[in-house]
């Protein structure tokens, strides 16, 4: 939504009123909704383990009040601010992937956050964002169009932080950030005959790492177990990868046309999704709000979408642009794929929905996704 013109005698800059209002609404109307989610999904539990049922509830909105402040910021911010500080950026991130290995936290097999108190920060969430900034900054600096030599440090940006977020291991993470690497490179203009060796190249890592034990049992079953769903002679990790995969179909199935109502349905109440309120937040949604429900919430989701998309293609310039390619990418992929994983036509990966799983960092840097998308938007004439 754009404001044109200024009325005589205001005070008011007219830059400030060049927001796109339907996208920061939205944004806000999507995590509210998704408050309300991992509040449902997390009650049950916790009054049954004989907890404050508004115990993630809080810190829910907590997190969301952060990222609104912070989309804010950034939408106040000129994008063309951080160019010059892209690179640094992207290396205090990968520093901070270094020191996970460190001084970081395990949990569930994983060693992915920094403790701070009752918070806890995941820079895995934060290489996305600083990926799409580096390759932005260096490749709308290429005016001439991209060679084999900038292809090569291009690769050295992204793939530095991608094997050390794999090494976490977190594998949704560094999915996310080859397919955003790819996508950018795309709309950076580059040969068609190079973006395919690229990805000729990913798909040959792929079969490596399946083949050759770089990656664990639970984590190929988990890539792998949604393509035979009815088959009978499996390891312990498919069998448990195929029962997370069955419980989260029957919970969406049991929701009907209209749902069982918020704070109802036997799956959610009961605790049999695992880990609802972060991977499988959509299962909630399926069963309490139905498939008209689950419909209005990816439809949300693809309005900010589309208005991220569409200031990518009012951005005054390749770096603008770029930016909200990335961010585009990271936003639409992450609600494909873990929509996508609910319902059994897509690996199981721990991709966070955007804006209603539970979780501070995935929460601060999608709000921060859209506050960029804002500046570039309220910038695209000048």
């Amino acid at each position: 939504m754009q404001v044109r013109t200024v009325p005589r005698g205001s005070t008011v800059p007219r830059r400030a009123l060049r927001v796109d209002v339907v996208l920061a609404v939205t944004t806000v109307l999507v995590a509210t909704i998704g408050a309300v989610m991992v509040y449902t999904a997390t009650r049950g539990t916790l009054l049954s383990a004989g907890l404050d049922p508004r115990y993630y509830l809080k810190r829910q909105v907590l997190y969301v009040f952060l990222g609104v402040a912070a989309m804010a910021v950034m939408a106040v911010i000129d994008y063309r601010r951080l160019e010059p500080v892209a690179m640094g950026i992207h290396a205090l991130v990968i520093l901070s992937l270094l020191g996970v290995f460190v001084v970081g936290s395990h949990a569930l097999g994983s060693q992915r956050w920094f403790s701070l108190g009752p918070v806890q920060l995941q820079p895995s969430e934060f290489a996305v964002l600083s990926l799409i900034l580096a390759v932005a900054t260096y490749c709308s600096r290429r005016t001439e169009g991209l060679t084999w030599r900038d292809v090569s440090r291009v690769l050295i940006l992204a793939i530095i932080p991608i094997v050390l977020v794999m090494a976490q291991p977190d594998l949704g993470t560094a999915v996310i950030m080859t397919i955003v690497l790819l996508v950018m490179l795309a709309a950076a203009g580059l040969p068609g005959r190079i973006l395919l060796i690229l990805l000729l190249g990913v798909v040959s890592v792929v079969v490596v790492a399946l083949e050759s034990g770089l990656l664990h049992h639970y984590q190929i079953a988990r890539l792998t177990t949604f393509l035979h769903q009815d088959a009978t002679h499996l390891s312990f990790s498919q069998r448990q990868a195929i029962y997370n995969l069955q419980q989260a179909k029957n919970a969406i199935g049991s929701g009907g046309l209209l749902g069982q109502g918020l704070g109802h349905g036997s799956q959610t109440n009961l605790g049999y999704v695992p880990e609802q309120q972060t991977d499988f937040i959509f299962t909630a949604v399926g069963e309490q709000l139905g498939f008209v429900g689950a419909t209005v919430v990816l439809t949300l989701l693809g309005v900010v979408a589309w208005r991220i998309f569409r200031a990518a293609k009012l951005a005054r310039d390749p770096f603008g642009r770029l930016l909200c390619t990335g961010m585009f990418t990271f936003l639409a992929f992450s609600v494909f794929q873990n929509a996508g994983m609910t319902m059994g036509i897509m690996p199981i990966t721990g991709i966070p929905l955007p804006f209603l799983s539970y979780g501070g960092t995935a929460v601060l840097c999608f709000f921060m996704a859209v506050g960029v998308s804002l500046s570039v938007y309220a910038r695209r004439g000048g």
